[in-house]
């Protein structure tokens, strides 16, 4: 009995271990999710000892002191004031939380860091803006805007500089990293790195009303040659994106992928005009009522 028992539970959580790996936090694609996913790890191993100690220790004090014949009338001594008990049960959640929080401390501070891997090179600085409910991705240096979708080049630091034009939204690219705000009237940094090629899934991860669910978008992390391919062929061959086009597209509601060769970024910067969305908004709405309808 006892070796099905065991031959159960050791059966239960391999089942359950090997599912991990379809979960894209646990399947890293970069340094900084790889690095999350060591915390995931020690956080859920750490758990699991603390659980069974907690349950061995539940067994025995069940075994141990149970009524059985002979004990209906004696009952267990009381201990009051034991020392050593009390330094015991003090002790062990200080260690609880050193161990967690030092390696925590630790990543946090390392992760704001581009990647050894690629400190070589500058970051890509990308300018991630949210809105209800789509996502802008400016690329200052390359002079070029996308709409729900990015490409970033693969060994290459990428750094996130996150704002939005109206509700508080949350970029997350679980194979890539963890998630940061994104704030109207202010600007958050966000540094992560593919070191495959391949395609990965971006979305929001903070609740902004109806359409939150489908705010999602997605990363083509490209070589080198291959990304700087893409680069061109856009500052040539996608049209300008003007303030009228970029008001449209701020209205509430879903937009389709799309590529502009100018960023928003030479009329508007939300992150020192948290107002500039409401205000196109009633403007456009006033102009057109059939957009409140339509959007």
């Amino acid at each position: 009995m006892k070796l099905l028992k065991t031959f159960f539970i050791t059966s239960t959580f391999l089942f359950f271990m090997s599912g991990c790996s379809a979960l894209p936090v646990l399947n890293p694609k970069g340094p900084v999710a790889d690095a999350q996913k060591g915390l995931i790890y020690w956080s859920i191993i750490l758990m699991l000892i603390i659980v069974a100690a907690v349950f061995v220790l539940f067994t025995v004090i069940l075994v141990k002191y149970r009524e059985r014949p002979g004990m209906e009338d004696g009952d267990p001594e009381d201990i009051e004031g034991n020392k050593w008990l009390e330094l015991l049960w003090t002790a062990i959640p200080i260690v609880i939380v050193i161990l967690l929080a030092v390696p925590t401390v630790t990543t946090i501070y390392k992760l704001e860091k581009a990647p050894v891997s690629s400190k070589d090179q500058d970051p890509l600085v990308i300018r991630a803006t949210s809105a209800d409910w789509k996502w802008f991705f400016s690329y200052p240096e390359q002079g070029i805007e996308t709409v729900n979708y990015l490409h970033i080049p693969e060994d290459r630091a990428v750094k996130f500089e996150l704002t939005s034009a109206d509700s508080m939204a949350a970029l997350w690219i679980p194979q890539l990293g963890g998630q940061e705000y994104n704030m109207a009237g202010m600007m958050n940094e966000l540094i992560l790195q593919a070191d495959h090629p391949g395609v990965y899934d971006g979305r929001n991860a903070n609740f902004t009303g109806k359409d939150f669910a489908k705010m999602t978008f997605k990363v083509h992390a490209d070589t080198q040659e291959d990304f700087q391919s893409w680069v061109k062929d856009k500052q040539q061959n996608a049209p300008k994106l003007t303030q009228d086009k970029y008001n449209e597209l701020l209205l509430e509601g879903l937009v389709k992928k799309s590529t502009y060769s100018s960023t928003h970024l030479q009329f508007v910067d939300h992150a020192k005009q948290p107002g500039y969305a409401v205000e196109v908004r009633k403007k456009l709405k006033a102009k057109d009522p059939q957009l409140e309808e339509s959007h």
